[in-house]
């Protein structure tokens, strides 16, 4: 729940259609995009891509990704862009491109690429997508469709509890290309890297790390993951390798192979998963340091932590459990609640004015109806901390209120103000730098570490299949707390 802020609109762009010719392929396409528009919309939306993912305080990560992804952009059909390489702050396992020249990695990738030619691998696929103008023509077909772009849905399809879905142009970067312009993008990466002397190996090594990835943790529902966005059937793999082999002078190795150590001197410390500015999860609690909060959920329950929202489900039911920021708020606490309830299609049953661990809050029970849900009963307090006024509710189908009422309100009982020395203790769990010792397994490396991560996603991250043994001697990342 990071930065808490609404979701802004995008400026419209006026386009008229036009045949344009594709840069990387020499053919003519229907496109609503001039160049100039291309890189008017890139520029636009990446400051809406800054204000709601955030951009990694590292200057040195920065310069170093935007120094790899230059030399390939300058290799391809289109070097006279206005490029740009952000690493953008998400735990998200992602990287995506804006028409125009404007490329992303999260900080959630670059702990799972196991050397620099993987990087470059992740950053010549997206590369591919701006120089073909893949982008630009998703845009085309979206703009031509009509179609009403979701940026986030965590536990429930189409829905967001009590917010309308927002629609902006980062919905642009959450739509899934076709295979062809898949392949077409993984090709385009793997003649740009062997242009600049990586080997052309890194496309095929990246989408490895990432297929693994998908298979042993199942598809990331927060910020959609790479593979959400960027389909991968199982061929994609043999696919760019069969083309490398076709294509010994197109995509020949041009350079040394770089060796690992090169992206580990930049990723070793990187925050991996929450950081402070979004909230961190520890177990079953949130904690927001910058925010002061803490709030505790019930025990297994599952916990996704977003732009705007944080939320847990139970495992076995639609049992919700849903903070909020309520934008907006001032006057009479009461009155807030009723009218925020009332202008998301709730009806209040009961409601009083209560003290939460020293904080002002009304606490109701409604009932209303939610897209993906259908009908709900809800357990609702509006509590006033600081400046801010929170959302903090347990909803449910009716039948199951009652038995998940007692589990409702424990958690909203538990919301508190983090005293300063609580906060500062809130530290976020980073990637270190390890050397294997004789006879460590994934599992001995996992529970000395703090067993934060599974031992199959320590093997993932240093481009091992899980059930492959860690060798003696080797460096590798791991995730350690504080």
């Amino acid at each position: 729940m990071y930065r808490m802020r609404a979701h802004a609109a995008a400026a419209a762009l006026v386009m008229t259609a036009a045949c344009a010719v594709n840069p990387a392929t020499g053919k003519k396409e229907i496109s609503l995009m001039s160049e100039a528009q291309e890189i008017q919309m890139g520029q636009q939306a990446d400051a809406q891509v800054k204000q709601e993912m955030g951009v990694y305080n590292d200057p040195e990560l920065q310069a170093y990704v935007s120094d790899v992804g230059m030399r390939l952009a300058r290799s391809s059909e289109r070097p006279n862009l206005p490029w740009h390489f952000t690493v953008v702050d998400e735990p998200a396992v992602n990287a995506f491109a804006l028409p125009g020249g404007q490329i992303y990695v999260t900080r959630g990738i670059l702990a799972f690429l196991h050397d620099e030619e993987q990087l470059a691998g992740v950053l010549g696929h997206e590369i591919g997508h701006v120089t073909a103008r893949h982008s630009a023509q998703q845009y085309t077909k979206a703009t031509g469709a009509g179609v009403g772009l979701t940026l986030l849905s965590i536990f429930v399809p189409e829905a967001r509890p009590l917010q309308g879905a927002a629609e902006s142009a980062l919905g642009l970067l959450f739509l899934k290309y076709g295979r062809d312009d898949e392949l077409q993008a993984d090709r385009l990466g793997a003649q740009y890297t062997s242009r600049t002397g990586w080997d052309p190996a890194g496309v095929a090594g990246m989408l490895t790390t990432l297929q693994r990835l998908d298979e042993a943790s199942g598809e990331n529902r927060g910020v959609p993951n790479w593979l959400s966005t960027h389909p991968a059937p199982a061929d994609r793999v043999q696919q760019i390798t069969k083309f490398i082999q076709e294509n010994p002078t197109a995509v020949g190795t041009s350079g040394a192979r770089r060796a690992n150590e090169n992206l580990q001197r930049y990723v070793d410390g990187i925050i991996f998963g929450d950081s402070p500015s979004d909230g961190i999860i520890r177990g079953n609690r949130f904690l927001h340091p910058e925010l002061r909060l803490g709030i505790t959920f019930p025990q297994g329950w599952e916990i996704r932590n977003s732009a705007t929202e944080v939320l847990a489900k139970a495992p076995d039911r639609d049992n919700f459990l849903l903070l909020q920021l309520v934008p907006g708020a001032r006057g009479n606490l009461q009155e807030i609640a009723q009218a925020s309830m009332a202008n998301a299609g709730f009806r209040q049953l009961q409601g009083e004015v209560t003290n939460l661990n020293g904080l002002n809050a009304y606490v109701g029970t409604y009932q209303g109806t939610l897209q993906g849900l259908g009908n709900v009963a809800m357990l609702a307090a509006h509590i006033v901390q600081g400046n801010n006024v929170y959302l903090f509710a347990g909803l449910a189908p009716p039948n199951q209120f009652q038995g998940a009422q007692q589990q409702f309100a424990a958690s909203i009982r538990s919301f508190q103000q983090l005293s300063a020395s609580e906060a500062a203790a809130v530290r976020p769990n980073r990637v270190d730098i390890y050397t294997v010792r004789g006879g460590e397994t994934w599992q001995s490396i996992a529970q000395r570490s703090g067993g934060i991560v599974k031992p199959s996603t320590l093997a993932i991250m240093n481009d091992y299949e899980p059930n492959q043994p860690p060798r003696a001697g080797d460096r590798i990342k791991i995730v350690v707390e504080g």
